[in-house]
Order: C-alpha cells, then structure tokens, then sequence
C-alpha cells in the first residue's frame, strides 16, 4: 500500500501533464483559426458588444421608471448584468462550439475517429476548440462591473473577490453540464442545435434579480434550469446580499447534479453509438 500511493500520484500527475499538453496544443490550433479569419473575429467582437450595450441600455430605460427591483438598486443589477454576460462569454469561449458541433459529429461520422483516440473523448469533444473572442467580451463585463462597484462604493475583500471567481467557475460548469446533456441528445435525434440554442437563449434569465421573479417560474428556474441561480448568487456575495450560505450551497449542489446527470446521459448515449456508417 505505501507503495502504491506514490505510483499513483505519479500517474495522475503524468495524465493531468499530458492533458494539460493536448489542450495547449488545441489553444494553439484555435488561435491560428481564428487568425486566418480576422474580418470574422472583429464582427463578432463588435455584434457581441452592442449586444451588452443594449441590455444595459434596456436596464436603464426601466430603472428611468423605478428606483428598485425588489431590493436591488441600479448599479447593482448593472453589476448583474456584468456577471452574467462574463459568465456568459467565459462559457462560450470554452464550451459553446464544441457543444453546439456535436450534433455535427455525430452525424458526418468525425466522432467515430475521435473514439479510436487515446484520450477521454468528452474531453476531445468539449475542449477541442477555443473561440478567443468570447475572452475579450468577457473583459468588457470585468470593466462594467468594475464601474458598477465604483458607483456601489464597493470595496470587496480578496476572499469576496476569489468567492466571487470560485462561484463563477461553478456557473459555467453548470452552463456547461445541461448544454452538454442537451447536446448528446444528438445521439438519439441526429440533429439537436434547436434545442442546444434554445437553451442558450434562457441565458437572459439569469441577467435579472431573482426578486423579480414568483412562485412556479422561480422554483422552475431554481432548481430544474437554475438560470436564477449562475449569476445571481456570485453577485450577492459581491454586494453583500447573501442572507445565508444557503444560496453558495444550493449553486454547488446544482453544478453536482448537473454533472453527473450529463456524465449519465453521455455514458449511456456512448454505449448504445453504433457510428453513422451502421
């Protein structure tokens, strides 16, 4: 047994150096992509921004009527609003194409070579490419927020700060599993992107207070979709809103079952693949 843990560790620590090579090599591949279409990196950059810039514009038109949204003030559901579209980029610069493209995958036949690979095919499947410009939307959000706390009188401590980035990263791993899950239904209906958008488009749910919402429509968007959950939970730790850790404990809960319930899903769409040439 002594002997055995320090083996191990050692494997574990070659897999994770080894996975760690494959997704830089992967970065790299993307970069020289996305560079090939300069023109194209630029539009979506531009339409992503005035895509914000809209949704803050329309967050200021209606607090041009009303102080509060229950008890959130302006600048803190602009700082929301931040949140959620850096959560939202950082999810599309990893995650979205590969999981829109699976679908695709599995219908041309590419995800049969990927099976043959000597790695974990989810993780081919979900990192094979990067989009960088979901990465610059994603700092513009930092800028909002910034400006917002500035406005808040904010002065977060550095474990707020690292809570808030912590829950951020447990947001998009929830975003991740259900886009996922929703994807590898392509295993059953060959064709899934309808459903996959659909998803993201409940993305502007989790741009607005949860206060704003009641009964069936809040327990819904909870605890089956938890879009009232993603952003809503790391700002309240920010602006000091949080009644309860109860709020941090529900999100991490909800990211583990997410997980595992597109873990389940994948497995059993895997075992029953027979390649699109059966």
């Amino acid at each position: 047994m002594p002997t055995d843990t320090p083996q191990s560790a050692v494997r574990a620590s070659h897999g994770l150096r080894r996975y760690l090579t494959i997704y830089l090599a992967l970065w790299k591949n993307s970069v020289v992509r996305e560079m090939g279409f300069k023109s194209n990196f630029l539009l979506w950059i531009v339409v992503e921004m005035l895509w914000f810039a809209l949704q803050l514009s329309f967050m200021f038109v209606i607090y041009s009527h009303t102080d509060r949204i229950g008890t959130w003030s302006k600048w803190q559901v602009v700082m929301l609003l931040g949140a959620s579209h850096f959560i939202q980029q950082i999810f599309t610069a990893i995650f979205l194409t590969n999981c829109t493209q699976l679908s695709e995958l599995i219908r041309t036949g590419k995800l049969d070579f990927m099976l043959l690979l000597p790695v974990n095919t989810r993780f081919m499947v979900s990192f094979r490419q990067v989009d960088l410009g979901g990465f610059v939307n994603a700092a513009s959000a930092v800028a909002v927020m910034i400006y917002a706390g500035n406005q808040l009188r904010l002065s977060p401590t550095w474990a707020q700060v690292v809570g808030f980035v912590l829950l951020a990263a447990v947001s998009i791993l929830v975003h991740y599993s259900l886009m996922f899950l929703l994807a590898s239904v392509s295993f059953w209906t060959v064709r899934a992107q309808g459903i996959v958008w659909g998803y993201y488009n409940l993305f502007n749910i989790a741009r607005l207070p949860d206060e704003a919402f009641r009964g069936l429509f809040k327990a819904f968007f909870t605890f089956a979709l938890p879009m009232l959950l993603v952003a809503n939970v790391p700002v309240k730790l920010l602006v000091r809103k949080l009644s309860s850790p109860l709020e941090m404990l529900v999100l991490l809960g909800m990211a583990v079952l997410c997980l595992a319930a597109s873990e389940l899903i994948w497995r059993t769409s895997v075992r029953h693949y027979t390649s699109a040439s059966s």
